[in-house]
């Protein structure tokens, strides 16, 4: 299934890659994925340049462009928004699943967004600053391997449009109507039409967030601060959680979809990894996926710390 070229800095990283690639072949997973030590630049992966649709995972560079601008004064993140409940985007958690009209803060709709995945707190975030805009800041600031072309809410709207509200025939839709050059018969899995990017563009946006070489430092701060702050740790973290290791990440999950990106600080250093799948399994729960994504991190902090150079 996996035909993507494989990228390590060195022999043992490259064989690393070929193990992660056979591990979620034998899952009938597509997945590309790239891990890089944010001090030494040494790296890991698989399928590098392949754009993927993001999900969720385009809420991190939304989260980046809003904190931008409350920190160029622009936005007040201490403003109250309010969010009609019958106008509220869909989703699980956070306001999504409140069953009445909620007021928040800017501020505090980006908490949300980043450590619930709250698709209403992102949409309303949208409304400030929109998807055009936010691929248009990203364009300049050098990202333009990530496309911000939509909202959450559309992201639904095009499968229901396909499926109606039948799950099972959308997830169905999803293996079964794939295109040949990332082309999908639902547009929020099609690479033209939905938001999207690839591991080297989610781990270079990272890597900036993380070093402050993009947006004000107040607002790489911020991202970075939410970040750490999400309660989601089945993927990348499942693996990785020890008091001496501080991980901030983000999932993204639709469908088939299952993603994570984050940066892990260990006491070796810090690697900044994205990991994007997909799946050719219908199941609605996918368990091994999400552990193959872990047993993958894992590995490849491991491999990088060994790596780096004795302090």
């Amino acid at each position: 299934m996996s035909s993507s070229p494989l990228v390590g800095s060195d022999r043992g990283l490259i064989d690393l890659a070929e193990v992660a690639a056979e591990r979620f072949e034998a899952l009938r997973v597509r997945a590309v994925f790239l891990a890089r030590d944010i001090d030494t630049g040494l790296e890991v992966g698989i399928g590098v340049e392949r754009p993927m649709p993001l999900a969720s995972v385009a809420k991190v560079p939304l989260a980046l462009v809003v904190a931008d601008r409350i920190a160029r004064g622009e936005i007040d993140g201490g403003s109250m928004v309010t969010l009609p409940a019958d106008e509220r985007s869909f989703g699980p958690y956070g306001i999504s699943a409140f069953a009445h009209d909620a007021t928040c803060s800017v501020a505090d709709l980006m908490l949300m967004m980043l450590g619930l995945s709250d698709n209403a707190a992102a949409d309303a975030l949208f409304a400030k600053v929109s998807p055009r805009e936010v691929d248009e800041q990203l364009a300049e600031w050098g990202l333009a391997g990530l496309r911000v072309r939509h909202r959450m809410q559309p992201m639904y709207d095009y499968a229901t449009a396909i499926a109606g509200h039948d799950f099972a025939l959308a997830t169905q839709l999803a293996v079964e109507g794939r295109r040949p050059g990332g082309r999908h018969v639902i547009d929020s899995l099609d690479i033209e039409r939905a938001t999207v990017g690839s591991p080297r563009a989610c781990v270079d946006l990272l890597e900036r967030i993380w070093l402050d070489e993009v947006a004000k430092p107040e607002a790489t701060a911020m991202v970075r601060r939410l970040m750490s702050k999400q309660v989601f740790t089945h993927r990348i973290a499942a693996d990785l959680l020890a008091d001496d290791i501080e991980l901030a990440g983000k999932t993204g999950g639709f469908l088939t979809l299952r993603h994570e990106i984050a940066v892990i600080a260990h006491p070796g250093g810090r690697v900044a990894i994205a990991v994007l799948t997909d799946s050719d399994r219908t199941a609605r729960i996918q368990n091994d996926v999400d552990l193959a994504i872990a047993a993958t991190a894992r590995e490849v902090v491991e491999a990088l710390a060994s790596r780096r150079p004795p302090a």
